[in-house]
Order: C-alpha cells, then sequence, then structure tokens
C-alpha cells in the first residue's frame, strides 16, 4: 500500500508545488497522488511526472495521505525523492 511506502520514505517532498519543482530538478524518484484531490491541481503535477518519466500511484484519501506524511492537514501529491 502507498501509505505505507510514504511513512517509510526517508525523504519526502509534501504539496504539488514543491512536488512539481522537485519533478523538473529530477529529484523524484515515485509520486503519491490522492484521488479525492482537485482535478485541476493534480493535472499539473500527472502532467510534470509524465514529461519526467517518473511512476505515478494513486491513494483514496488526501486525508490520509496527510497523516503518512506526519502532517495535520490533507496532502494532494507527495513525491518520494532519490
Amino acid at each position: 500500500m502507498s501509505y505505507e511506502k510514504v511513512a517509510q520514505a526517508k525523504q519526502i517532498i509534501v504539496g504539488t508545488k514543491q512536488t512539481v519543482r522537485a519533478l523538473k530538478d529530477g529529484k523524484v524518484h515515485e509520486i503519491v497522488i490522492a484521488e479525492d484531490a482537485d482535478v485541476a491541481i493534480i493535472d499539473k503535477v500527472l502532467e510534470a511526472a509524465r514529461e519526467a518519466n517518473v511512476p505515478v500511484c494513486k491513494v483514496d484519501s488526501m486525508k490520509k495521505l496527510g497523516k503518512a506524511c506526519k502532517i495535520d492537514v490533507g496532502a494532494a501529491a507527495v513525491a518520494i525523492i532519490r
């Protein structure tokens, strides 16, 4: 399950803007996206992931993804760093 993958990752970046920036810098190993996030926001991350040829994994809940990142709010996108 991707929640565990995020929780066990040594380095992560939380948030769509930071994730897109990390993708453009070539630092990302994998992306995790919450399916209940706003489509307009997630599209930018998905496009950057396609361009960088980085695998994208989807989870069902922003709230659970935020919890896996050890933050008190939901997370739309998380980048697992190399």
